[in-house]
């Protein structure tokens, strides 16, 4: 490196003298100064020896002609990879965030969120991985960006935050923040990139502020509705609830999703959602039991009383571990939101419309597409409805178990 350094500091006037010097006067494509070719059998004819000799010197010329730039010229950190070039050669969408309700929630391997399903969708599009980096606070979020551990930031960071750090940022409610701010979500929630140049920053704005997605953006933000637990009659509803009538049965909970595979807090929330924890609830259509199956589930999940706590949530975790299987193919961060939709109005209700997304040429395992179809179609049945609302408040309510805000 100190040589290099050293031949980078010669000048342009000197470089040219170099230059000159080295090819003297030619004649015939030949120079003055070199010494006849001797030729013997092993030695090329005269053609490509003369033109050896010359692309020798074009290399040579080259050569000094580097040297003579300035250094910062021949530094290659200098150049910066654009930030999609990097992410379609690793295959992987790095993103930098801070979990809150609008961006994402992460507890227990529990990850999803308004902000990062619209950011996973993303990823999809370009056909790369999604990698979610946590960090304490927006402002570290926006400084990984910043020295290139991240693609692109996903805060709730201010306009005057985001400029202390000379990065470019999009809303992804793309001028639509009343329906955020309605749904209890924050109103500037933002992708921030190093560049607004760089094409990861052009193809995301394309691609959120698409007239299609922007439509399934807004019926995203109602599946995250944060105002459910928010008015003092629910929250102290739920909260007495966990209070007074889970600690009967949270061994039975845990037992039932160590067996069946579940995170326990999503038994507890479904328990609820369709009884409110109470095991001798019985729905206006007959439906009895903490988990209020239905009487031929009770009988194929080998459930004999349905009133029996202990039976009603073994019989419950089974079968939404069933439900799951049902859409194995489904990924990780959606297959939830699938088995409780097939939980509530069965699996070939969910799996009709699925068909009926496939055939319009959109993603039928993606959550998001699946909400937005029973919401376009809500009027025309009820059952979607319910769905909606079933799934959705068990969501409210396993996020407020996860983050303790009861």
């Amino acid at each position: 490196m100190h040589r290099i350094t050293y031949r980078v500091k010669v000048s342009s006037k000197n470089a040219r003298r170099r230059i000159r010097k080295f090819v003297g006067k030619t004649r015939g494509g030949m120079s003055t100064t070199s010494k006849p070719a001797v030729f013997n059998r092993y030695t090329p004819n005269k053609f490509a020896i003369n033109k050896w000799s010359t692309t020798k010197k074009i290399v040579q010329l080259s050569s000094i002609a580097l040297l003579s730039l300035p250094a910062k010229s021949l530094t290659i950190m200098d150049t910066e990879t654009p930030a999609y070039a990097r992410v379609m050669l690793e295959n992987t969408l790095t993103i930098a965030s801070t979990p809150n309700d609008s961006t994402f929630f992460a507890i227990d391997n529990f990850q999803h969120g308004f902000g990062y399903d619209l950011t996973r969708s993303y990823a999809n599009e370009l056909g790369v991985k999604l990698n979610l980096k946590a960090y304490p606070s927006d402002a570290a979020a926006l400084a990984a960006v910043k020295r290139g551990e991240a693609d692109m930031a996903l805060t709730t960071s201010s306009t005057q935050e985001i400029t202390k750090f000379d990065l470019a940022s999009m809303n992804l409610s793309c001028g639509q923040d009343a329906n955020l701010t309605a749904n209890g979500l924050h109103p500037k929630i933002s992708w921030t990139f190093a560049s607004a140049n760089d094409p990861l920053s052009k193809k995301a704005s394309h691609f959120i502020c698409d007239n299609a997605k922007l439509a399934n953006t807004q019926k995203l933000a109602v599946f995250y509705n944060q105002n459910l637990l928010k008015d003092a009659y629910n929250q102290e509803h739920f909260a007495k609830a966990l209070t007074d009538k889970l600690p009967n049965y949270q061994s039975s909970f845990k037992e039932q999703a160590d067996q069946y595979n579940h995170d326990w807090a999503v038994l507890v929330a479904m328990g609820y959602q369709e009884s409110h924890l109470n095991a001798n609830a019985v729905s206006p259509t007959g439906v009895e039991g903490l988990m209020m199956l239905t009487n031929s589930t009770a009988k194929a999940m080998g459930v004999s009383n349905r009133v029996d706590p202990m039976q009603s949530i073994s019989g419950g975790a089974r079968y939404l571990e069933e439900m799951k299987e049902q859409f194995a193919d489904v990924p990780d961060a959606d297959r939830l939101w699938f088995a409780l939709a097939a939980y509530n109005m069965g699996p070939n209700a969910v799996k009709s419309i699925q068909a009926k997304i496939d055939k319009k040429g959109r993603d039928p395992n993606s959550w998001s597409n699946v909400y937005a179809y029973l919401t376009d179609n809500a009027a025309s049945n009820s059952r979607y409805v319910q769905c909606m609302h079933y799934v959705s408040n068990i969501r409210s309510y396993l996020e407020s178990i996860k983050t303790q805000t009861v």
